[in-house]
């Protein structure tokens, strides 16, 4: 059952394997008016830094999106080694599934589900027969409903948005194994789809474009970022003013001025508030890195205390200089970032010929 005769709402527990799967599960999870849990645990993933990278991955992303999120951390490749070795053909059936969705089963009976799904169920690249097989067996075992559900429909869908979302996208399913795969093309047979098929269409959503008339009409926007209008006038003149759209709807903007030959700066980047914390910013700073890197040396920005870890991140990691007193002496009222009293501007830059 979804939902009974009282219209109670699932309580599910979904297990996840990474973020770019479960972008259109949860998405299509939520338009039935089910709210999953997120469950990661996969202790088949192999290395650990490619386990911790898809790990922290998804915690970035159900935070931004506003879903409860559970993680079971068990690194397990000695385990993974000691239970495949011996048919290494079936490994995923009779151990990656099994060991995932067994656990998943058990978790969500003891802590009071009604059901459980996996966002395995996404991919067409994965045995979804396999996965049904064992998922019910395990439902069975444990006494707890499995909800099945067919999202290889959305699968390009909900890859294309992890893009524009700048998430991580990995190279192969998890293990050691799979990871050889890729490089020696073992395994690489396409995968087996009902008959007559279709994927969901998958349009572009996010454009990022420059913008060369009527700057000002962004103005409010700006001050969100920067709130001395006498300033954003000024840089907005001779600067370079972009847009970001997520279906023909703003969400963010950026404005870059030059230096000199080798040298531009970003100089303000503001997200509509419903927007922040989903990755428009990353990927607005993204495209504007790749952009200059044809006319420029160096990207340089200068930024409050409290953002400098996020500039850092996106790969601004160089210490320029510090200006003391800045926003004390530029802005006629005291200038805050959330707790934080502004005074001093700091600056870092990006080295945008480093192909690193």
């Amino acid at each position: 059952m979804i939902l009974g005769t009282e219209e109670k709402i699932m309580k599910l527990l979904l297990h996840t394997c990474c973020a770019p799967c479960s972008v259109y599960c949860i998405e299509a999870l939520r338009k039935e008016g089910i709210e999953p849990t997120v469950y990661w645990f996969n202790p088949n993933i192999h290395p650990y830094m490619e386990y911790k990278q898809r790990r922290d991955c998804l915690k970035e992303y159900t935070k931004s999106i506003e879903v409860e999120a559970i993680f079971q951390e068990d690194y397990g490749l000695k385990e993974f080694c000691k239970n495949v070795i011996g048919d290494l053909e079936k490994r995923c059936k009779n151990y990656c599934y099994l060991v995932r969705l067994e656990q998943t089963a058990k978790y969500a009976k003891e802590n009071g589900y009604d059901a459980f799904s996996t966002t395995l169920l996404v991919s067409p690249y994965q045995n979804q027969k396999a996965i049904l097989e064992v998922a019910n067996q395990m439902a069975k075992k444990y006494g707890v409903e499995f909800l099945e559900r067919d999202f290889r429909v959305g699968f390009r869908q909900g890859q294309a948005k992890a893009r524009e979302l700048g998430l991580y996208m990995q190279k192969y399913c998890g293990c050691v194994f799979s990871e050889e795969s890729r490089y020696n093309g073992h395994n690489l047979s396409k995968p087996e789809l009902p008959e007559n098929f279709e994927f969901l269409p998958v349009k572009r959503s996010v454009v990022i474009k420059k913008e060369k008339e009527n700057k000002e009409q962004y103005i409010d926007l700006l001050l969100e970022a920067d709130p001395s209008k006498e300033r954003i006038e000024k840089y907005l003149e001779n600067g370079e003013l972009f847009v970001l759209t997520y279906h023909e709807e703003l969400v963010c903007i950026a404005v870059v001025t030059k230096i000199d030959n080798n040298i531009c700066e970003l100089k303000n980047i503001s997200t509509v508030e419903k927007y922040r914390g989903q990755g428009y910013g990353k990927k607005m700073i993204k495209y504007l890195l790749d952009n200059y890197k044809q006319r420029y040396h160096k990207m340089r920005v200068g930024t409050t205390e409290n953002n400098i870890p996020f500039y850092v991140k996106q790969g601004f990691d160089k210490y320029e200089k510090t200006i003391k007193n800045f926003f004390v002496d530029n802005y006629k009222e005291d200038i805050w970032d959330k707790n934080l009293h502004c005074t001093d501007m700091y600056y870092y830059s990006k080295d945008l010929k480093n192909k690193n």
